[in-house]
C-alpha cells in the first residue's frame, strides 16, 4: 500500500511537471503544425497519467479516513466536518482529480487546478502550521517532480517523438527542447530530495549507530546506494546525455539511458515502502515519537494517506 500510495504521488507530480517544464509555452502555440501537434497530444497524455495518479490517491484517501477517524475516538462525518487537515486531504485531492479530467479533455483551466491541488494538497501542513510535518512531504513532492517527470517525458514525450509519424528533421530538436526545459527542474529537485532526505534521516537515526544496527537502519543503507546510482545515471544523462541532443541518435541514447535511470528509481521506491513500514529507531520514550518507536514511524505516511 506504501509502494502504490508513492506511484500516485509520482505519477501526479510527474504530470504536472511535465507540463510545467517541457511543454512550458508550447502548448496553444501553432497547434496546428506537426510540432503543436506533438506538444498538444504530450499534454493530454500526461493528464491521463496524472489522472491515474490521482484515482489511485482518492481511493487510498477513501481507505484511509475510516481509520483516521476511528484513531480520532470518532466518526468519518464528524472528522470531515471539523477537522481542518482532513478536510484539506479531500479538497485538495478532489481539486487535482478534476483538474487532470479537465485537462485529459483539452481544457486547459484543468492544469493550474491540478497543480493547485496537488502541490498544495501534498504541502497542506503549511496552512495548519504544522512545520515540523512538512519535511516528509516536501522530500516525496521534490521526488515525485524529478522521477515522476522523467518517467512522464520518457514514456510520453520521447514516446512520440521518436515515433514514425514525427518528421525525421524534427525529432532531435523537439526532443532537445523537452529535455534542456526540464533540467532545470531536475536539478532544483535533486537538490532538495539530499537535503530534506539528510534531515528524515537526521531525525529518525537516534542514535547514530542505529544506521548499521537495525532493520531501519540496513534499510535505509540499502536505499542509499541505489540512489547514489540514480545521482550517477542522472548525471550521466546532463553531462553525456543531453549535450548530444539535437539528432535523432542523441535523442534514442537519452531514452535508453534514461531508462536505466528509471528502473534504478523504481527500485528505491519499493526499498522506501519497506523503509516506511519499519519501526523508526529512536531511543524508547525519546522525543518527537512514541516509545519504542512505532511501525512505519521512519517516514510517515504518504501525503493522501493521513491528514498533517
Amino acid at each position: 500500500m506504501e509502494l502504490i500510495g508513492f506511484i500516485a504521488i509520482f505519477l501526479t507530480a510527474g504530470a504536472i511537471g511535465f507540463r510545467y517544464s517541457s511543454l512550458r509555452g508550447k502548448i496553444g502555440r501553432g497547434s496546428a503544425t506537426a510540432d503543436g501537434t506533438i506538444y498538444e497530444t504530450a499534454a493530454r497524455r500526461a493528464a491521463m497519467l496524472g489522472l491515474i495518479g490521482s484515482i489511485i490517491a482518492t481511493i487510498r484517501m477513501i481507505q484511509a479516513l475510516p481509520n483516521l477517524a476511528q484513531r480520532a475516538h470518532t466518526t468519518t462525518g464528524a472528522l470531515l466536518s471539523s477537522n481542518l487537515s482532513a478536510q484539506m486531504m479531500v479538497g485538495f485531492g478532489v481539486l487535482a482529480l478534476i483538474g487532470f479530467l479537465l485537462a485529459s479533455g483539452r481544457l486547459s483551466i484543468g492544469w493550474p487546478l491540478a497543480a493547485i491541488g496537488v502541490v498544495a494538497g501534498t504541502l497542506r501542513g503549511l496552512f495548519a502550521g504544522k512545520w515540523s510535518q512538512l519535511v516528509n512531504p516536501m522530500h516525496e513532492l521534490a521526488a515525485g517532480l524529478w522521477i515522476g517527470t522523467l518517467f512522464v517525458m520518457v514514456i510520453v514525450g520521447l514516446a512520440l517523438v521518436l515515433r514514425q509519424e514525427t518528421p525525421a528533421d524534427r525529432r532531435g530538436p523537439i526532443a532537445a527542447a523537452m529535455v534542456n526545459d526540464f533540467s532545470p527542474l531536475a536539478l532544483v529537485c535533486g537538490g532538495l530530495v539530499v537535503l530534506f532526505g539528510v534531515i528524515t534521516a537526521w531525525r529518525h537515526l537516534n542514535p547514530l549507530s542505529s544506521l548499521w544496527t537495525t532493520p531501519y537502519g540496513w534499510a535505509l543503507i540499502a536505499k542509499l546506494v541505489v540512489v547514489a546510482v540514480v545521482f550517477a545515471l542522472g548525471a550521466w544523462n546532463w553531462r553525456r546525455g543531453r549535450p548530444t541532443l539535437g539528432s535523432e541518435a542523441g535523442a534514442h541514447g537519452l531514452k535508453r539511458s534514461a531508462t536505466s535511470e528509471l528502473v534504478a528509481a523504481g527500485v528505491v521506491l519499493v526499498i522506501t515502502a519497506i523503509l516506511v513500514s519499519l519501526p523508526s529507531p529512536r531511543r524508547p520514550g525519546g522525543p518527537g515519537g512514541p516509545p519504542g518507536g512505532a511501525p512505519g514511524a521512519g517516514e510517515g505516511p504518504p501525503p493522501a494517506a493521513a491528514p498533517q
